[in-house]
C-alpha cells in the first residue's frame, strides 16, 4: 500500500518518514533488450545470453544500470501518492550509485526514505533516499536520491 497524502502541502509530513516498499519489479531479458534497443546501448553484457554467460564476470547477462534507475518512476508511483496534485514532475537526482550488478531472471523492489521537504513556488519538493534491492544479491543494486516536484 503506497502512503497517501491529501495535498502537496502534507508532503511536509512525511520527512524522515519510511515509506512501504514497492512491488518486486521482474528483470527479464526482454526487458533489458526492450532497454537496449530504446538507448540504443547494446554492450554484449545485456543483451547476448551466450557470451555474457560464457565471458561476463558475472556470469550472466544484466540489466543495466540505468534500466533500474529508470524504473524508479514507475516504484516511486507504488509508495507514493499525492491526491490533489495538479502535476508531479521528475526534476532530477542529486546521487546515484549501482553498487551491484542486476542478473537478468531477478527481481527489483525499491524501498525510500523522505530526506528532504521544501516549499517551492507553486508546490512541493520531496528528496528521496532510494535503495533499490535485488533478489540476487546482498547488497543494494542501486543507490539514488531522486527529487520530485508535486505543484498544487
Amino acid at each position: 500500500m503506497p502512503t497517501t497524502i491529501d495535498d502537496v502541502d502534507a508532503l511536509h509530513r512525511l520527512l524522515g518518514q519510511q515509506l512501504e516498499s514497492s512491488d518486486w519489479f521482474d528483470i527479464t531479458q526482454d526487458r533489458v533488450k526492450t532497454f537496449a534497443d530504446a538507448t540504443e546501448d547494446h554492450q554484449w553484457i545485456h543483451i547476448d545470453v551466450a557470451r555474457a554467460n560464457a565471458e561476463s564476470p558475472f556470469g550472466a547477462p544484466i540489466a543495466h544500470g540505468y534500466l533500474t534507475l529508470s524504473l524508479l518512476s514507475a516504484m516511486v508511483l507504488q509508495v507514493l501518492t499525492v491526491r490533489q496534485t495538479s502535476m508531479a514532475v521528475n526534476y532530477g537526482l542529486n546521487k546515484v550509485r549501482f553498487p551491484a550488478p542486476v542478473p537478468v531472471g531477478s527481481k527489483i523492489r525499491l524501498e525510500a526514505e523522505v530526506t528532504s521537504v521544501e516549499d517551492i513556488a507553486g508546490g512541493v519538493q520531496i528528496t528521496l533516499r532510494a535503495t533499490v534491492h535485488c533478489t540476487a544479491v546482498n547488497k543494494p543494486v542501486c543507490v539514488a536520491e531522486p527529487v520530485y516536484r508535486f505543484y498544487r
